[in-house]
C-alpha cells in the first residue's frame, strides 16, 4: 500500500491517472516507431518528434515506478551495488559519455527538432526535477511536470491529427509560459518555508537519523552520487571524534562570533540554515548539536532543480555530484523562454505573500552556515549558440528580479539582524594527497586568531593614514589600480578597514573596506582565477569612479563570447557593478600549502581571497545592514560601510544593491606593489613583489622562505 498524506490524496488520484495515460502512450509509440523502421512510411521530422516523447514518456514512467518504490518502504533493505545502479540510471542521459546523443543536450535537440529544440529541451530538463520530488515524496510537484508533459504532447497529437506536421511553436511555448506562472506559486511557497521552518526536515532527518557508518545513507537524498561522496563519507567516519569536533567546532563558533562581533543578539533566533556536499554528514551531525547548544534548529534544503526554482549555475544548500556541468551550463538560462515583466511581478508577489505567511519564523532565522567544497575537476565551459539565452531586455527583468527579491527577503530576514558562516575542505577528487591537504585545510581554518589579529591592526593603523591605496601587478599581470578611501573624521575612534579574523569567512586572514567610488580607477586583471566553478583565463576589468567600464577574459577565440561569459557569470547580466570591496589578503600559510601541495588553482574563493589582495564587484561586504555599527577587536568602528550606490539605498533601494558580490585575488606572485599614499603625496609600502615589506609583519613573511 503506498502512502500519501490527507493533503496528497487529490494529487494521488492526478498521479494515478497521468501514470496510466504515460504507460499507455509510452506503448503506443513504441508501437508506431517500431512500424515506421520497418515500414518507413513516418517522416523523418515526425520520427525524431516521437522518439522524443517516447524518451520523455519512458523517463516518466521511471519516476511513477520509483514514487512507488520508495513510498511502499520496499527499497529500504536494497544492497548499496543496487542503490548505486538505480543512482545511475536515473542521471543516466546526462552523464557526459551519454550526453552526445541525449534529448537533454540542446545541440541534439536543434538537430533533430529544428525550431522547436529549444523549448523541448527545457521541457526534457524540467521533467529531471522529478526524481528530487520522487524522493521526498511531494506527489503534487510529481504530477504537474507528468501533466505538463502530457499537454505538450497532446499539442502535437492534435497537431498531427489535423494533418500538420506539428503544432504552432507559440502555442507550445504558452503551454510552459503557463505552467512556470502557474505552478511558481505552489514552489515558491515551499521554497520559502524551507528556508525558515525546521518542519521541513528531509534532509535533516538524513543527517541526525540515517546509519552513518554504511554509505546507504547518501542514496537517500536523491541526488547524483560518484564514488568521491562515497570516498568522503568512508574518510570521514574514519576521522577521530576529536578532529571531527575540532571541525565542527570551528565552523559553528565562527558562526557564533559572527554575532558577538557584529553586535547582534543571537538569543532573539531560532533556526540556522546549513549547507553542505554530500559526504561531509558526520561532520554537519556534530555542528548540528553544537548549533542547538545555542538554541538554533537546522533548516536544511536541496540545491534547486527546477526552472520553477530559478535554477542556475550555483549550487546553493544540499548537493550531490554534478552529473554533468555541461548540462548545468546549458540549461542555466532556460527561464529565458518564458521571463517577461508580468512573470517578474507575478514571482515577486509570490514571494511576498509566501514570507508574509512565515514571517514570524522568518523574523527567528539567524542566517546561513556554508560548508563549501574545493578541488573537483576543472570544468572550462563550451558555448552552445541553440541553447536559451537571455535577451538585453530579459537580463534587465533578471536583475530587476533578483534586486526584488533581494529586498523581500531582507525585509522578513533582516540583514541587520542576521549573519553567516563559511568554510571550505576539499574532496578527495582533488588528487592522490587528499588526506594531506584535509589536514593541512584544518591547520588553515585553524590558525592562531591572536597572531593574525595583532598584525593584521599594523596593517590597518598604516592604511587609515591614506587617502588612497596603488596596486599593481608584476610580470604578466597588468593590474594598475588606484583605490580611494574614505575620510576618516575621528581617528582615535574610526577605522576604514575591518581586521577580519576567524569568524564569519574562515579562515584568518584578510583585511578589508568598501572603497569610495569616486576617484576608484585603473585596470584590474588576473591570469587565470576561478569563480563560481568556472576557470576564467586572463580576467580582465576597467574600472572608472569605482564602476566597471569594460571586462573580457580569453576563454574563447572570439571577443563577443568572452564579454558573454563575463557578463553573464561575474557581472549577473548588469550593465555594470561598483567595485564593493577592496583587501589584503595576510595568509601566506595557506598561499604556500597550495603552492607546496599544487593546488593553487583548485582552491575556492574564501581561502584564495586570504592568499593576496582581493576586489570584489558587487554589493559591499555589509550589504543590508549598512546602518549596524560594527568595531575591530581595537573598539574602533568601522567606518566605510557604504559606497556612493548603497546610500541611495532608502530613497531608491532598486538602484542600491545588485544582490552579487564576487571576489578577484592577486596572488602574491603576480603582485608587485601594494601602498598606501597620504594626501601628503608621502607613501608607505605594505607588498613589494610579493612581500610584506611593512615594519610589524615580518611573520608573514616566514612562510614565504621555503618558497624561495
Amino acid at each position: 500500500m503506498l502512502l500519501y498524506s490527507e493533503e496528497e490524496e487529490i494529487y494521488a488520484e492526478r498521479l494515478e491517472l497521468a501514470e496510466g495515460r504515460i504507460s499507455e502512450l509510452l506503448e503506443e509509440l513504441c508501437r508506431e516507431l517500431d512500424q515506421a523502421e520497418k515500414k518507413r512510411e513516418v517522416s523523418e521530422q515526425r520520427e525524431s518528434y516521437l522518439r522524443y516523447f517516447r524518451s520523455q514518456f519512458s523517463f516518466c514512467n521511471v519516476c511513477c515506478k520509483l514514487n512507488n518504490y520508495l513510498r511502499s518502504g520496499a527499497g529500504s533493505q536494497d544492497s548499496l551495488e543496487e542503490l548505486r545502479e538505480l543512482n545511475r540510471g536515473l542521471y543516466e542521459e546526462i552523464l557526459p559519455e551519454n550526453y552526445d546523443a541525449s534529448w537533454l543536450n540542446p545541440v541534439v535537440c536543434h538537430e533533430n527538432l529544428g525550431e522547436y529544440g529549444q523549448l523541448l529541451c527545457v521541457l526534457a530538463a524540467e521533467l529531471r526535477a522529478q526524481i528530487a520530488a520522487c524522493y521526498e515524496k511531494r506527489a503534487q510537484e510529481l504530477v504537474i511536470r507528468m501533466e505538463l508533459l502530457l499537454e505538450v504532447y497532446g499539442a502535437f497529437e492534435s497537431a498531427w491529427a489535423e494533418g500538420l506536421r506539428a503544432p504552432k511553436l507559440e502555442e507550445v511555448q504558452e503551454i510552459l509560459y503557463w505552467y512556470v506562472s502557474d505552478y511558481s506559486e505552489v514552489v515558491m511557497e515551499r521554497r520559502v518555508r524551507q528556508q525558515v521552518d525546521p518542519a521541513e526536515d528531509f534532509c535533516t532527518k538524513i543527517v541526525m537519523e540515517a546509519d552513518l557508518s554504511d554509505d546507504r545513507f547518501l542514496y537517500q537524498y536523491g541526488e547524483y552520487v560518484t564514488e568521491q561522496e562515497e570516498k568522503m563519507a568512508d574518510y570521514l567516519r574514519n576521522l577521530p571524534e576529536e578532529k571531527i569536533r575540532l571541525i565542527a567546532d570551528t565552523y559553528t563558533e565562527g558562526y557564533r562570533i559572527g554575532f558577538v562581533l557584529g553586535r547582534k543578539d543571537l538569543s532573539k533566533k531560532k533556526t540556522v540554515n546549513i549547507r553542505y556536499h554530500l559526504g561531509f554528514e558526520r561532520i554537519i551531525r556534530a555542528a548540528v548539536k553544537n548549533f542547538e547548544k545555542m538554541g538554533l534548529k537546522p533548516v536544511i534544503y536541496r540545491q534547486a532543480v527546477s526552472i520553477l526554482e530559478n535554477k542556475g549555475i550555483n549550487r546553493i544548500g544540499v548537493y550531490g555530484a554534478a552529473a554533468n556541468r555541461q548540462f548545468d551550463y546549458d540549461h542555466k538560462e532556460d527561464i529565458g523562454l518564458v521571463l517577461d515583466k508580468k512573470l517578474v511581478n507575478r514571482k515577486l508577489e509570490l514571494m511576498r505573500r509566501s514570507f508574509e505567511k512565515y514571517k514570524d519564523r522568518a523574523y527567528v532565522h539567524a542566517g546561513p552556515a556554508v560548508m563549501e567544497i574545493f578541488g573537483e575537476a576543472d570544468f572550462a565551459p563550451e558555448n552552445r549558440e541553440c541553447a536559451v539565452k537571455l535577451s538585453e531586455r530579459q537580463q534587465k527583468l533578471s536583475v530587476e528580479y533578483a534586486s526584488g527579491a533581494g529586498q523581500i527577503t531582507n525585509e522578513y530576514i533582516k540583514g541587520e539582524e542576521r549573519s553567516f558562516t563559511i568554510i571550505a575542505f576539499p574532496v578527495p577528487d582533488i588528487g592522490e594527497r587528499f588526506e594531506e591537504i584535509f589536514d593541512e585545510t584544518i591547520r588553515i581554518n585553524t590558525l592562531d586568531y591572536d597572531l593574525y589579529r595583532d598584525i593584521q591592526q599594523k596593517i590597518i593603523d598604516t592604511l587609515d593614514e591614506a587617502e588612497y591605496c596603488i596596486i599593481k601587478g608584476m610580470g604578466e599581470n597588468r593590474t594598475n589600480m588606484k583605490v580611494m578611501l574614505h575620510r576618516l573624521t575621528d581617528r582615535a575612534h574610526q577605522t576604514n578597514f575591518e581586521n577580519c579574523v576567524a569568524d564569519v569567512n574562515i579562515p584568518v586572514g584578510e583585511v578589508f573596506t568598501s572603497p569610495q567610488l569616486a576617484g576608484t580607477e585603473g585596470t584590474l586583471h588576473v591570469t587565470k582565477v576561478f569563480l563560481n566553478e568556472l576557470k576564467y583565463e586572463n580576467l580582465e576589468l576597467t574600472f572608472r569612479d569605482g564602476m566597471v567600464t569594460d571586462y573580457g577574459c580569453s576563454n574563447f577565440e572570439a571577443e563577443s563570447e568572452n564579454k558573454k561569459l563575463m557578463k553573464d557569470t561575474v557581472l549577473f547580466h548588469h550593465e555594470s557593478l561598483p567595485l564593493g570591496e577592496f583587501a589584503i589578503g595576510t595568509n601566506t600559510t595557506a598561499y604556500v600549502a597550495a603552492k607546496r601541495l599544487g593546488i593553487e588553482e583548485k582552491l575556492p574563493i574564501l581561502i584564495a581571497e586570504k592568499m593576496g589582495p582581493h576586489f570584489a564587484v558587487g554589493d559591499t561586504c555589509y550589504s543590508h545592514a549598512e546602518d549596524v555599527a560594527v568595531y575591530n577587536p581595537d573598539g574602533k568602528e568601522i567606518i566605510a560601510r557604504d559606497n556612493e550606490r548603497s546610500l541611495v539605498r532608502k530613497e531608491h533601494p532598486e538602484q542600491a544593491y545588485f544582490n552579487c558580490h564576487t571576489d578577484i585575488t592577486i596572488p602574491y606572485d603576480e603582485l608587485g606593489e601594494v601602498s598606501a599614499v597620504r594626501a601628503d603625496g608621502s607613501v608607505t609600502t605594505i607588498i613589494e613583489e610579493g612581500r610584506f615589506v611593512l615594519p610589524g609583519c615580518e611573520a608573514l613573511n616566514e612562510p614565504l622562505r621555503s618558497e624561495r
